[in-house]
């Protein structure tokens, strides 16, 4: 496999949202259960997050992740890819600021609110791929969602990688092309770096 940048989806991917979740529901007055349940059944549904709000009927809490969240093997695995040689980014459908925490981890950023696009539009990976200087099959994007990452992945001619982590990572089964990983410990690997 002939890749030379690895970009990563942020939430559920780099960053554990579980946190952020919980300070949304405590900023809405609302349960945390109840807040937890809703967006499962959202993802069940296959419908947006953010339809959450509507359907609790209050005005959305505003809540961000910071450095605590990210999931224990993200820094790891973003240093190793880096010292390998291989460009790292990572853009998501993230609001334009909320990928701050990352800068000193990759060596660029991106993100839906930046670009004025969201996944799964072939144009954020046309953006993703600008942002990289490289043709898309030279770029391996990371995602724990089907649907926003890794079938939109592969339709830009991209290598798919599909983490099983969050509840679309559970709920979604990735096609036969996408690679599949339960840990981005096992990344460099599945790219056949290690």
């Amino acid at each position: 496999m002939a890749v030379r940048a690895v970009v990563f989806d942020v939430g559920e991917t780099l960053v554990d949202e579980t946190g952020m979740w919980e300070r949304a529901a405590d900023a809405a007055a609302i349960p945390r259960f109840t807040l937890m349940g809703v967006l499962g059944g959202l993802a069940a549904r296959g419908e947006h997050h953010s339809e959450v709000w509507e359907i609790l009927r209050i005005e959305p809490a505003s809540s961000t992740w910071g450095p605590d969240d990210f999931y224990g093997d993200a820094l790891p695995c973003l240093q190793a890819l880096r010292q390998s040689g291989l460009l790292v980014g990572a853009a998501g459908n993230v609001p334009a600021g909320s990928e701050e925490p990352l800068r000193e981890h990759v060596d660029f950023l991106g993100s839906s609110g930046l670009w004025g696009i969201e996944k799964p539009a072939q144009g954020f990976f046309t953006r993703l791929a600008a942002e990289a200087g490289l043709a898309v099959s030279k770029i391996a994007y990371v995602g724990d969602r089907v649907d926003n990452d890794v079938e939109p992945a592969l339709a830009a001619g991209m290598v798919a990688v599909h983490v099983r982590r969050g509840p679309w990572g559970h709920l979604h089964q990735p096609p036969p092309a996408a690679i599949r990983i339960r840990s981005l410990g096992e990344l460099p690997e599945a790219l056949n770096l290690a």
